[in-house]
């Protein structure tokens, strides 16, 4: 008997069903103190907004002992169906690498939509972070004109971090 490698399927688009949960988006309270807002639109290679993604992040915590109802991952999607998504978290600590060497503060970030057979993965530094920026090794190791792709600007009530799937301003993914 022999067995044949069963194709693969696209992400989609039934993604609403069973993955978003109540307060997803927070990965921590809003009334936190030191809760921010990261705002975002995901759109695709013309520049279209992708109305049905989801979005995953997971981060460090930014002091781990202190931090209460903090749980470090938040899931965003479906609900404004207009390729605009958010989460409600912390700014997240620094994290060591392997080595000892320590990456600036950043949320990792996985992308899901219809029409792509794996997930697309990032990280969401911060802007205002200029410092810890310049000697983190993984964004060091991003091509300086791409770098931007990773910032997350601050605006009035957080911060703004779009995702470009491909075409031009195309956000930096890693092969995870």
């Amino acid at each position: 008997m022999s067995f044949h490698t069963t194709p693969s399927q696209t992400v989609g688009p039934f993604l609403s069903i069973g993955l978003p949960w109540p307060e997803g988006e927070f990965a921590v309270p809003p009334d936190s103190p030191g809760a921010i807002r990261i705002a975002m639109t995901v759109s695709d290679g013309a520049g279209e907004p992708v109305p049905d993604a989801m979005i995953e992040t997971w981060q460090a915590d930014p002091e781990p002992s202190e931090t209460s109802g903090f749980r470090g991952f938040a899931r965003s999607g479906f609900e404004a169906g207009d390729g605009n998504y958010e989460v409600v978290t912390l700014k997240p600590g620094a994290v060591p690498m392997p080595d000892g060497r320590m990456q600036a503060p950043h949320v990792d970030v996985s992308v899901f939509a219809r029409g792509m057979l794996n997930r697309c993965v990032t990280r969401i530094y911060f802007a205002d972070e200029d410092e810890a920026n310049a000697s983190d090794p993984v964004l060091a190791s991003v091509p300086a004109d791409r770098r931007e792709t990773l910032l997350a600007q601050p605006t009035d009530d957080g911060y703004r971090f779009d995702i470009r799937l491909q075409g031009p301003g195309e956000t930096v993914f890693f092969a995870i």
